[in-house]
């Protein structure tokens, strides 16, 4: 049902920009080997920010409360994958990236001019939906995507923001399997 509902944001995204005259390419998705080894780059270093802000968001939980909890594991949210979840791996970065980051960070560049708004905005609107791993999780999260978003305001190249994305995503399911 995911990937239904996903392809269906996708096609009414197409919709949108081509009744504005404009495509994906607008966006910043512009097909290249080059764009898929940044990407496996800018993955890596967001799993390095992702550590870094992971280690800050406990060490202030654990000074402000008094204990730590870390929320909900990928494991105890998804047990175990099914195949289902491969392609699910493959179209959910396009959403997720072509709508939150390229589309949303491009109309909010476009109508105020500024990328800080533009990051902020696309970091706590993805970090949002991501808050059913809990609060820490989700704030340790927001450490990735502040990478990808501040990737794409200075690149307006989404293609290596999906990529890596879909190796986080990738990296994910195999571990569960």
């Amino acid at each position: 049902m995911a990937i239904i509902q996903e392809a269906t944001g996708l096609l009414l995204l197409r919709y949108v920009l081509s009744r504005r005259g404009l495509n994906f390419a607008d966006l910043g998705l512009r097909w290249s080997f080059r764009s898929i080894g940044i990407g496996v780059m800018l993955a890596l270093m967001a799993y390095i920010s992702w550590g870094i802000g992971s280690g800050i968001v406990r060490f202030v939980n654990g000074h402000l409360l008094g204990f730590s909890s870390s929320g909900h594991s990928a494991n105890e949210l998804f047990a175990h994958a099914s195949l289902a979840a491969i392609p699910f791996a493959f179209l959910n970065p396009f959403f997720e990236e072509l709508i939150v980051r390229a589309y949303l960070m491009t109309e909010i560049l476009d109508l105020t001019g500024s990328s800080l708004l533009a990051v902020i905005v696309s970091v706590a609107l993805q970090t949002s939906y991501h808050l059913y791993y809990g609060w820490m999780r989700a704030l340790s999260l927001s450490f990735f995507f502040l990478i990808f978003a501040v990737y794409y305001a200075r690149k307006r190249q989404v293609l290596p923001i999906i990529t890596a994305h879909a190796v986080n995503d990738l990296y994910g399911i195999l571990r569960l399997m």
